[in-house]
């Protein structure tokens, strides 16, 4: 069928919105790219925007080479493989006896987990619980809080609500239990939400800050967005430059390729659970 003149209208003007949503997005990630292979004359002068100048990976040999930096990626990377691990055990735990309709006292559990994901305890009784737990300074301070999303949790319960209970019924009649049948038939038919939750957890994981200043005041138990404040907000760069043989080390691009070092990781993962993200987030989202 030929398109009208108003379809093709639409088309060009969503194209173009989309465009510019795109490149809305993509600037600040250029163009802290672009600063951080920059020389830093063209820094100060204030030269640079999304093309570098006078190209130079001082910044980069030195924020690999440093100590501290690589200490944050290890103790970041160990973050949100346990942490991840542990956040995806509990939902799918969590989840999937509550999805069931028969589950004594599941209305009124249910009703409790609720409660959680519009009221807390508040940041000082938490810190009271975790100090007095001795989780502080350790990587369990960082898990063990957040240890489950409600919001996950929901969509997970969801999805497994969609799945037709035939399938469960079918596995009962030849002596299936409930256990095998969660691993043998409900995990394997939910790969989309699993890869997208894990997705979300592993993001915030990734991401930690806000717990890790409160918990933390070990540097060598430092999260990679922690030392970055460090580094970038509190005037520290000189600190990274430290034992380097070049002398003439660009404080400022050294600010930038931190930012880079800290963001690109998640970003090269992210392109390969995105078809999954997709289509998990949708189905967790419209089926009852």
């Amino acid at each position: 069928m030929r398109k009208s003149s108003g379809r093709h209208i639409f088309e060009f003007l969503n194209a173009v919105i989309l465009i510019i949503l795109a490149a809305s997005a993509l600037f600040p990630f250029i163009h802290v790219l672009a600063r951080s292979l920059s020389d830093e004359a063209a820094l100060i002068a204030g030269k640079v925007s999304v093309i570098p100048i006078g190209t130079n990976l001082l910044a980069y040999k030195t924020v690999f080479q440093n100590t501290g930096m690589n200490q944050s990626f290890l103790f970041t990377v160990n973050l949100t493989v346990f942490g991840t691990l542990v956040n995806m055990l509990l939902t799918v735990f969590g989840a999937y006896p509550l999805s069931k309709r028969g589950l004594i006292g599941g209305r009124g559990i249910w009703l409790f987990i609720l409660f959680t994901m519009f009221f807390g305890g508040g940041i000082v009784p938490t810190y009271l619980v975790v100090k007095s737990l001795g989780l502080l300074n350790s990587i369990w301070a960082l898990i063990l809080p957040v240890a489950i999303s409600t919001f996950n949790l929901i969509i997970m319960k969801t999805f497994f609500q969609g799945i037709p209970v035939e399938l469960e019924e079918s596995a009962k009649l030849d002596g299936a239990l409930d256990i095998g049948i969660l691993f043998r038939i409900m995990l394997p038919l939910s790969l989309p939400i699993i890869a997208t939750l894990t997705l979300f957890y592993a993001v915030d994981r990734w991401n930690e800050f806000y717990n890790a200043l409160l918990y933390n005041s070990d540097s060598s138990k430092f999260t990679l967005q922690l030392k970055l404040r460090e580094l970038v907000l509190q005037g520290q760069v000189a600190q990274l430059a430290e034992g380097s043989a070049q002398e003439n080390i660009p404080k400022e691009s050294l600010k930038y390729a931190s930012i880079i070092y800290v963001t690109l990781p998640i970003l090269i993962v992210y392109p390969w659970l995105q078809k999954y993200f997709v289509k998990g987030a949708l189905i967790g989202s419209i089926k009852a």
